[in-house]
C-alpha cells in the first residue's frame, strides 16, 4: 500500500468495504417511495430533477376529499409546491439563484411555506423542506420532503 491510499483509508475506513446494500433514487421512483414531479418542475423553470416523497404527495399535493369540487387537483398543488419553492430560493438572495449543494454554506436544503385547502374554507400553512443532493450519477437533483424527513 503506497502512502496515498494509507491517508485514504485512514479517513475513510469503509473506502474498500464491499457495498452490501444500495437504493437508487430511480428504484425509489419506481417503488413509489419518490414521487417524479421532473416534468412539471420544468414548466415552472427549475432545470435539475424534481421529486416528492410519498408523504408530501399524499399529504399536500393528493386534494383531500370535498375539495376538487372546490377545484383542486394534483396538477395545481403540484404547481403551488412547486411555484413557492422558486420564489424561496429566489428569496433567499443572489447566491442562492441556484438550488445546488454546497457544503461549505450548508446551502442544500431550504425550507419554504405552501398554503394547501385541506376541506372546504379550511386553508391551512404546511411548511416544507428541498433538499438538493447527488442523484444515481451524483448529478444535482432535488427532493421535497415533510422537515421531519431525511
Amino acid at each position: 500500500m503506497n502512502e496515498k491510499n494509507a491517508d485514504t483509508s485512514s479517513e475513510n475506513p469503509f473506502a474498500d468495504a464491499p457495498v452490501i446494500f444500495s437504493y437508487t433514487r430511480s428504484q425509489a421512483i419506481e417503488d413509489g417511495v419518490l414521487v417524479d414531479l421532473t416534468a412539471w418542475a420544468k414548466e415552472t423553470g427549475f432545470r435539475i430533477p424534481m421529486a416528492c416523497t410519498a408523504a408530501v404527495w399524499h399529504g399536500c399535493i393528493v386534494p383531500p376529499k370535498g375539495t376538487k369540487e372546490l377545484g383542486q387537483s394534483e396538477r395545481g398543488r403540484g404547481h403551488d409546491v412547486l411555484w413557492m419553492l422558486w420564489l424561496a430560493i429566489r428569496r433567499s438572495g443572489p447566491t442562492r439563484t441556484k438550488l445546488e449543494p454546497d457544503s461549505s454554506r450548508n446551502e442544500d436544503i431550504i425550507l419554504f411555506d405552501v398554503i394547501f385547502l385541506q376541506a372546504p374554507n379550511k386553508p391551512e400553512t404546511v411548511r416544507l423542506k428541498a433538499h438538493c443532493g447527488p442523484g444515481d450519477q451524483g448529478e444535482p437533483v432535488i427532493t421535497n420532503l415533510l422537515p421531519g424527513e431525511d
